[in-house]
């Protein structure tokens, strides 16, 4: 189905350990705008160049009808970096939650946007359209950023996610980290409280797998044990819902961090 609509995953793309988990009970993140990436980030298996064309126009509804298909509760919504469109993409974005409002207005629906080159306009353009979940992730340590993230800034997706959180005050604002490229607990643990601190509510926590032998290495597993400790800190700074594992991944079980999300918030203003 997939291939007739002419749609990406992130699911393959990114090559992720648990497709087989997800797919199985018909859950799928959604790769819009191409499957060509204007930066080249050392973690990432999605290929790197200049996109051979402009966004499917057809994309929206293509994928909306895939999830009326399929029956999906929670819509993940992710791209590639369109550093060549005038917006990044965030129109493009917009256009797909709108198509799957139509189409199934009782969807949950999350985004995962890019940074979108700092453009608070483009965020807003994506917030307008309302999603349940607004993510972005910092994936590393501010000092890791110009190996692990080259074109990208810490403070730039920080000042996204505090964007979305004024924007957006009833959505559920998450982001996540990749953990073994050569941070530091302590360094995670800053990081941890500055997403606190702009507004951030969920979390995700998971081991970096290198991709290819043309990626980064794998500079340290973290044990088990020690993303649980990371679970306890975020917990403590007021994190609504926290996912830590090594398998962890930004939109694994996303329907259910959702709903955890939404639970204890409600509980903590009872």
């Amino acid at each position: 189905m997939l291939r007739r609509l002419s749609l990406a995953t992130v699911c393959e793309g990114a090559r992720c350990p648990n497709r087989g988990r997800c797919w199985s009970r018909r859950a799928v993140t959604f790769l819009l705008m191409g499957g060509v990436c204007t930066r080249g980030c050392g973690f990432c298996a999605v290929p790197t160049g200049r996109p051979p064309a402009p966004p499917d126009p057809r994309e929206p509804d293509n994928l909306a009808r895939a999830a009326e298909a399929l029956g999906i509760e929670h819509v993940v919504l992710t791209s590639v970096n369109r550093d060549d469109l005038r917006d990044g993409g965030a129109s493009h974005f917009s256009a797909a939650i709108r198509a799957l409002r139509v189409r199934r207005s009782e969807t949950a629906v999350e985004v995962l946007t890019p940074d979108f080159r700092g453009d608070r306009a483009a965020v807003g353009v994506v917030c307008e359209a309302d999603p349940d979940v607004y993510n972005h992730n910092v994936e590393t340590v501010p000092a890791l950023y110009r190996k692990v993230r080259p074109g990208a800034s810490f403070e730039r997706s920080l000042g996204v996610l505090a964007d979305a959180r004024r924007r957006l005050p009833d959505a559920i604002v998450k982001s996540g980290l990749m953990l073994g490229l050569g941070e530091t607990a302590d360094q995670v643990g800053e990081v941890l409280r500055r997403l606190r601190g702009a507004g951030v509510d969920s979390i995700t926590l998971g081991q970096y797998l290198r991709p290819s032998r043309r990626h980064l290495p794998v500079e340290r597993y973290w044990e088990p044990d020690e993303f649980d400790a990371l679970a306890v800190e975020a917990r403590s700074l007021g994190f609504v819902h926290v996912a830590s594992s090594p398998l962890t991944r930004s939109s694994f079980n996303a329907e259910a961090a959702l709903r955890a999300a939404r639970e204890t918030r409600t509980a903590r203003a009872s």
